[in-house]
This record gives C-alpha cells, structure tokens and sequence, in this order.
C-alpha cells in the first residue's frame, strides 16, 4: 500500500509517498490530486522535520530511510548526488568524469547523467538541485528553475 503526506513549504505544495517505512517520493505537487494523506506515519513525521529545519536554512543531521527504486546506473548517480553537501554545487560532467573513473573508462555522457538526475524520486533530500551545467549554469530541474534557484539560495548559493 503507498500513503501519501502533504508538506506546505515556502516554494509550493510537496507530496511525500511512502510504503508506510520508508519515504519512497518527495516531489512538488503539479496537478495531481491525491485526496487521501496520512501524516501520522512515523516516516512522515521525520520528513516534515526534515523539510521544516532544511526551509528555516538550516542543514539537517538526520535523513528520513528512503527507498529507491530504479535501474543501478541512476542509483549510482544519486548516490554521488547525495555526497554534493548543503552550500555547494557540482556539475553533470563532474558527475559524469566521475564514473567513468569509478568504471575505468575515459569517458561518460554527461546527459545520460542528467537522464538519471532528472530522474530522482526524492527531490530536496537528494539535491539534485545541487546539479548545475558548466560555466555554472542552472539547468534541468524537473520542477522548474526559479525552484531550483530558490533552493539553492536557501543553501546560499546564488547563481545567474
């Protein structure tokens, strides 16, 4: 069974998603209509805590359990992007230079990377805001740009 969590936060509406132990999606709310929300499991508690001290500017010591489910190449890339810390960026090539070093190869596609970022079900507690394109660039963010920017600010980072 899947539960669904509704946070109001200072950039719009998120929907968190959970199989009632781990958080399995944390993203904004579009036009779906989730009419059903359980806040009261244990998960979502920790994630609106979560959620709560990251807006107020704060960086939190603690992260939710997660669950992901995907293909191991988009693990692989959200576990380095799960590694940018709070205040900092890094790019998709860096990502992708970082691979192929861990592969032993020369190179990889920096837009395959931005396929598997693009991609990530946890938005926030996985900053793939935190993944910018070269000449620090904000680019490819699922839910918008001015989220990103806006995100990114709150971590004190500000970008053109």
């Amino acid at each position: 069974m899947i539960y669904y969590s509704y946070y109001d936060s200072p950039l719009g509406n998120i929907i968190l998603e959970s199989d009632g132990q781990a958080l399995n999606g944390l993203y904004f709310a579009g036009k779906d209509h989730i009419s059903q929300f359980d806040n009261d499991l244990a998960i979502f508690k920790l994630s609106h805590k979560w959620l709560d001290l990251y807006f107020k500017g704060q960086r939190p010591n603690f992260m939710p359990e997660i669950t992901l489910n995907a293909s191991p190449f988009a693990k692989e890339v959200w576990d380095i992007v799960k590694t940018i810390p709070y205040g900092k960026t890094m790019t998709y090539g860096e990502i992708a230079d970082m691979m192929a070093a861990k592969r032993g190869i020369n190179k990889m596609s920096a837009r395959a990377v931005g396929v598997a970022v693009g991609k990530n079900p946890i938005a926030i507690m996985i900053p793939c805001h935190r993944v910018i394109g070269k000449n620090q660039r904000p680019v490819g963010y699922a839910f918008g740009i001015d989220r990103k920017l806006a995100l990114l600010k709150i971590e004190g980072i500000e970008l053109k």
